[in-house]
């Protein structure tokens, strides 16, 4: 590895070359399947034709003008994105932790609007991750990765959502501007909140004026079956939503999305960006909407992750010793381990499979939401050669009792 680049990453030791659907190749000829899809990032695949079409015809049109002019691709991709939500008003950034941060800012300016200047502080929760820019790592909750950037920011506020007690009352403060949470966590162990969660949270931060930001960078366009995960429980709409990764199908995107009550003390020159909402990357967002907001798009999505839990169930079955739990809702699914994640992933890239780390132990499995029956099935297959290897290898519980060869 090049000595110049800053070492940030724990990188595995493949060099990718290219990529075609669920399939990377890497240089020296070994193919992978790829249920990371950068981090549930490359929700058509690698390649995909529409996306490969709608970047090389804007490419030969226009790059990059600024936000001092009118981008009508962005007025059009805001129209659907707003037309298919709760939401009146689109802001496009590059990135989630870009879209993080302007919902941040969106929230408290709200407040200070309506003249309570002493709402500011936000309140997330354990498990969360919002993303590595300064206000979103003080909003997520995973302390180490606040350490050495000097002190945490002030007004920020982490939490046990299974300790309501206290989620009432630190709601209730009237010195809180806003709430935000992740409908599935992604980094935190896949663990997707339940309806009863999200409404009693939605009831809640209504009933004390509190701004509720769903950050769906990971969730959201698709990735559980419905185009966000909060649609799956009507009436829990959030009032700012955060979203990115899919929704560019691997080229770079960030946007938020809010009602227009919720975004109403924003004007001119309080926030901005340089490349945010950019030609090509409207080009690309508009082509991925196309295809992932089409109802059968939807359903193949649930159609593929029923498919790969009932692998898990049985795998869970046959490998007690390796497996806790699966988790997760549509193709954002984890399954949290007993012996070491990280081995795990790397014994997995030996079997040909790719599949991303997360908190509480976990492996996940973020793969193209066109991802056909039988790759889910070789998917699974590979994984099951995983377990079989590392049981082999004598790691996991050791007082767990494997299910019976054939059973």
């Amino acid at each position: 590895m090049s000595e110049a680049l800053m070492p940030l990453y724990a990188r595995a030791q493949i060099e990718v070359e290219r990529g075609e659907g669920v399939w990377l190749e890497a240089r020296d000829g070994r193919r992978f399947l790829d249920c990371v899809a950068g981090i549930a990032t490359c929700a058509l695949g690698h390649a995909h034709p529409a996306l490969v079409e709608a970047l090389t015809t804007q490419a030969h049109k226009l790059w990059h003008v600024s936000n001092i002019f009118r981008i009508p691709g962005q007025e059009e991709l805001a129209q659907k994105l707003t037309a298919a939500t709760f939401a009146d008003m689109a802001y496009f950034a590059n990135s989630g932790t870009e879209a993080v941060e302007a919902a941040l800012k969106i929230a408290r300016r709200y407040h200070f609007a309506k003249g309570d200047v002493q709402r500011v502080d936000v309140i997330g929760f354990a498990g969360s991750f919002h993303g590595r820019t300064y206000g979103a790592i003080n909003a997520s909750g995973n302390p180490s990765y606040l350490e050495g950037f000097g002190p945490r920011l002030p007004g920020y506020h982490q939490l046990s959502i299974d300790d309501w007690a206290s989620v009432q009352e630190a709601v209730s403060r009237p010195t809180t501007a806003a709430v935000i949470i992740e409908p599935v966590q992604g980094e935190g162990g896949a663990r997707a909140f339940d309806g009863e969660t999200l409404l009693a949270l939605r009831r809640l931060t209504r009933e004390h004026g509190v701004l509720l930001i769903h950050d769906e960078v990971q969730s959201g366009m698709g990735r559980t079956g419905k185009l966000f995960a909060h649609q799956w429980f009507p009436g829990a709409e959030p009032d700012i939503m955060a979203i990115a990764k899919a929704l560019g199908g691997g080229f770079p995107i960030g946007a938020v999305l809010a009602s227009a009550e919720a975004s109403s003390g924003m004007g001119t020159g309080l926030h901005g960006t340089t490349f945010g909402g950019n030609p090509l990357a409207m080009a690309v967002g508009l082509a991925v909407f196309e295809i992932l907001a089409k109802d059968e798009a939807l359903a193949h999505v649930g159609a593929m992750s029923e498919r790969f839990f009932t692998g898990f169930a049985a795998l869970a079955a046959r490998y007690p010793d390796q497996v806790v739990e699966p988790r997760g809702k549509g193709l954002l699914m984890g399954l949290k381990l007993h012996p070491n994640n990280r081995e795990v992933m790397a014994l997995a890239r030996e079997h040909g499979l790719l599949v991303a780390g997360g908190g509480d132990n976990c492996i996940r499995l973020l793969p193209s939401l066109l991802i056909a029956p039988a790759e889910v099935d070789e998917a699974l297959a590979r994984l099951d050669a995983t377990l079989a290897d590392a049981r082999a290898r004598g790691w996991g519980k050791v007082d767990a009792q494997p299910a019976l060869a054939g059973a």
